[in-house]
C-alpha cells in the first residue's frame, strides 16, 4: 500500500507523509517505558517488597519478546522499518557525517546512516542485556533468571557482572546521546524527529531514500500476529527449556 502525501488543515502546501506505522511507533514508546519500569523495579523493589525482582524479570521478557518483534517487523513490516532500508555501509556513515556539517542538508524519511548506527547499537545492547539477565543470579541469593540452572556458576557470575556493567556503562550513555541528538536535530536541522515517532508523520521534503513510507495490507494485523509469534518463541522456549518462566 502505498502512501501519498496528506494535505494539511490550511488546504495549502503544508502537506505530510507518513513516515513511521503505528506498530514502530508503538515499539518505540513500548521499549522506553519497559527500560524505565526495569529500572524502577529493580532499583525500587525493596520498597514494593518485591524481593524476589518478579516485576522487573517480568520486564525482562516483555523487552526480549519486543526485541525479536522487531527483528521480525524489520523484514515483514512497512518500508521505513526494513533493516534492509537504512543500514547501511561504513562508506555512507562517513559521507553522511561529513556532510552533515555542510550547507547542504541531506533528509532521510526513515532514518539516516548514524541514526541507523544507535538503532543497531541499541537494539544489540538491549539484546545483550536481556539475554544476560536470563541467567544471572542476585547478589541477594533469592532469585535468579529462569536459565541460570542450565550453566555453570562461573557463567552465572559473569553474567550477572555484565548485565550491570552492559546497563550502566553501555546502555546509560547509548540513551543519552540518543535523546541529545534527537533534540538537537530538531533545535539545529529542524528535522521534527520526535513528533514523527508520535505523529508517524513528517512534511514532504526531498528525502534521499523515499517520499513516503509503504505499508503492507493490514498492518496492525500483521504485527499483532507477529508479536504473538515473539512471544510464543520467546516465552515458550524458556518454559521449555528451563521449565518456568520466572
Amino acid at each position: 500500500m502505498l502512501n501519498t502525501p496528506e494535505a494539511g488543515p490550511d488546504g495549502g502546501g503544508s502537506t505530510r507523509v507518513v513516515a513511521w506505522d503505528l506498530p514502530t511507533r508503538l515499539f518505540h514508546w513500548g521499549i522506553v517505558l519497559l527500560i524505565i519500569s526495569a529500572w524502577i523495579s529493580y532499583r525500587y523493589a525493596e520498597s514494593f517488597n518485591d524481593y524476589l525482582l518478579k516485576w522487573h524479570r517480568w520486564n525482562g521478557l516483555a523487552i526480549l519478546t519486543l526485541l525479536v518483534w522487531r527483528l521480525m517487523w524489520g523484514i515483514a513490516g512497512s518500508s521505513t522499518a526494513h533493516f534492509a532500508s537504512f543500514v547501511r555501509g561504513p562508506r555512507a556513515v562517513l559521507g553522511y557525517a561529513r556532510d552533515l556539517f555542510s550547507n547542504q542538508p541531506r533528509r532521510f524519511l526513515g532514518h539516516n546512516p548514524l541514526g541507523a548506527l544507535m538503532v543497531l547499537a541499541m537494539l544489540a545492547t538491549l539484546l545483550a542485556q536481556a539475554c544476560l539477565g536470563l541467567f544471572t543470579v542476585e547478589h541477594n541469593g533469592l532469585t535468579a533468571g529462569p536459565l541460570y540452572r542450565l550453566v555453570s556458576t562461573a557463567t552465572t557470575k559473569w553474567a550477572s557482572h555484565w548485565h550491570h556493567v552492559v546497563f550502566e556503562n553501555v546502555l546509560l550513555p547509548l540513551i543519552v546521546i540518543h535523546i541529545a541528538a534527537n533534540i538537537l536535530y530538531g533545535l539545529v536541522k529542524r528535522e521534527p524527529l520526535i513528533p514523527a515517532m508520535l505523529t508517524g508523520r513528517k512534511p514532504v521534503a526531498p528525502y534521499e531514500d523515499e517520499d513516503a513510507a509503504r505499508q503492507p495490507p493490514r498492518v496492525l494485523l500483521r504485527a499483532t500476529a507477529l508479536l504473538a509469534l515473539s512471544a510464543a518463541l520467546v516465552l515458550g522456549s524458556i518454559r521449555l527449556l528451563a521449565g518456568r518462566l520466572i
